[in-house]
């Protein structure tokens, strides 16, 4: 199922390699950045839901940077966050990632009749993941070497 999915992605053209690029690696960064610190401000400002989706955008921007970095280019959120466990093995990013996908989604298009104290709970929960998830994949970004970044390109064009 997750080749077939991917396979999809690629024949849509909405996958695929591309030369790798330090800029855009940066420029995401620089928008995770600013993500988390909107997803701060959001949440002292008890605007939870809000938070909950800053969050979320600061880890998926992040990632975007790693990916860009690499030289993949992949225009499915779903997809990327996939990448993150097939390509680099980093499994606990993308849980933490695929649950604030998940909250995300459901505070931005769904009404909900939570209590605000359980969604501040979810938005101080995923701000926290969020941060973390943060400086991990800021490691494995600084961790990248030409050799590295090889390896990854080639078990790319194997999934």
């Amino acid at each position: 199922m997750t080749n077939k999915f991917l396979n999809k992605l690629k024949k849509e053209e909405k996958l695929e390699l591309i030369e790798p690029s330090e800029d855009i690696c940066n420029s995401y960064s620089e928008k995770s950045v600013n993500c988390l610190k909107s997803a701060k401000l959001l949440l002292q400002n008890n605007l939870y839901e809000n938070s909950i989706g800053m969050s979320y955008y600061a880890m998926y921007n992040l990632l975007l940077a790693l990916l860009f970095r690499v030289g993949i280019k992949c225009e499915n959120h779903g997809g990327s966050i996939l990448l993150l466990k097939l390509l680099f093995g980093e499994n606990d990013l993308y849980k933490l990632i695929s649950e604030a996908k998940k909250e995300r989604i459901d505070k931005q298009y769904y009404v909900t009749t939570e209590k605000d104290e359980i969604t501040k709970e979810i938005a101080d929960e995923l701000l926290n993941n969020a941060e973390d998830s943060v400086l991990r994949l800021k490691l494995v970004i600084k961790n990248l070497n030409n050799d590295a970044i090889d390896e990854l390109r080639g078990k790319f064009k194997t999934i």
